[in-house]
């Protein structure tokens, strides 16, 4: 005897699924939620610390607001807090490693955008982003055991320091090298072909449509890459810290600070990073005004660095390009 079939409709089929997709859902909402409030309060604490051990200091009678901000010694042991010698040798540094890393990371970035085949990119590409993974001590002792003799060998062991700014920032512009030439190029590659066909057309070669053409059109993104690379110079510690010197390069005045020998960066100087990194490694005692002093610096690099963030911000949305 025959078994006439019983007809299922899809609700009998298929399970219902929306109940569990959006339990599902929401809880991977929560953890991203819960993600973004930690950054957000970590953030939060390391301003109040910052502010808080800063205001010990600042409120100290030893201290000064004009003497901070327009001294040019630095020496807590005797009461003097001009910050200008730690902010003049962060610059040098700074400047130094964009000198090296800017040119060359752009070069770098129009090559693997513009030139370079598949098959070069997926063998230079990872080989240049291995210098990022590289520690920062390494480059530390790099710049005090290779480069430093090899300047000292060039300009004469009289002219350059055993410890020098000038070593210290080569090395860190090869360190920001590779977050400069990805960045650049991850902006080249985002202009659309349709650019470089039009400039093809008009007879333009491969290198001017790359710099008068493609350059031009990724200029937000590449100028983004050199401010987040400054940021990066600035914040860096354990390069200077081994290689630029162990005590700041103090002035007996604004014109000294200004001179020839004020910017000479074949001398030893220290910077914020470095000198915050040695003094808390020494024997001071806590709440003291030595011990104070490293969170006045530390909260100057961090008002530093988010005045560049937020001119970075600036230039990208003043310079930004938007393409369908």
């Amino acid at each position: 005897m025959s078994q006439t079939p019983q007809s299922n409709t899809s609700s009998d089929v298929l399970p219902d699924l929306s109940s569990r997709a959006s339990i599902g859902e929401s809880i991977i909402a929560g953890i991203l939620f819960l993600c973004g409030i930690i950054s957000i309060l970590t953030t939060i604490s390391i301003v109040v610390v910052l502010v808080r051990e800063a205001y010990l200091f600042f409120g100290a009678s030893e201290v000064t607001l004009r003497e901070f901000f327009t001294g040019t010694t630095w020496q807590p042991a005797i009461g003097r807090f001009g910050i200008w010698p730690l902010i003049n040798a962060t610059l040098m540094t700074s400047f130094a490693a964009m000198l090296v890393s800017l040119p060359l990371g752009i070069s770098a970035a129009i090559y693997l955008s513009e030139y370079a085949s598949e098959r070069a990119r997926s063998i230079i590409k990872p080989i240049l982003e291995i210098l990022a993974g590289i520690p920062t001590v390494v480059y530390g002792y790099f710049a005090l055991t290779f480069m430093t003799p090899l300047l000292r060998n060039i300009f004469g062991t009289d002219t350059v320091d055993i410890f020098n700014t000038g070593s210290a920032g080569i090395v860190m512009g090869f360190m920001i090298l590779p977050m400069i030439s990805s960045i650049s190029e991850d902006a080249l590659r985002a202009v659309p072909d349709s650019l470089r066909n039009a400039a093809y057309g008009l007879g333009a070669t491969k290198f001017e449509t790359a710099v008068r053409v493609v350059f031009p059109a990724a200029l937000s993104g590449i100028m983004a890459a050199f401010i987040l690379g400054l940021s990066r110079a600035v914040g860096e510690t354990m390069i200077v810290a081994v290689a630029a010197g162990a005590g700041p390069r103090n002035f007996d005045s604004w014109g000294e600070a200004f001179s020839a020998e004020g910017f000479n960066f074949f001398k030893a100087a220290e910077t914020m990073t470095g000198h915050i990194a040695r003094i808390s490694q020494g024997d001071i005692s806590y709440a003291s005004l030595d011990y104070s002093s490293i969170f006045s610096i530390g909260l100057m690099l961090f008002i530093i660095t988010l005045i560049l963030n937020i001119i970075s911000r600036s230039v990208v949305n003043r310079l930004r390009e938007q393409y369908e």
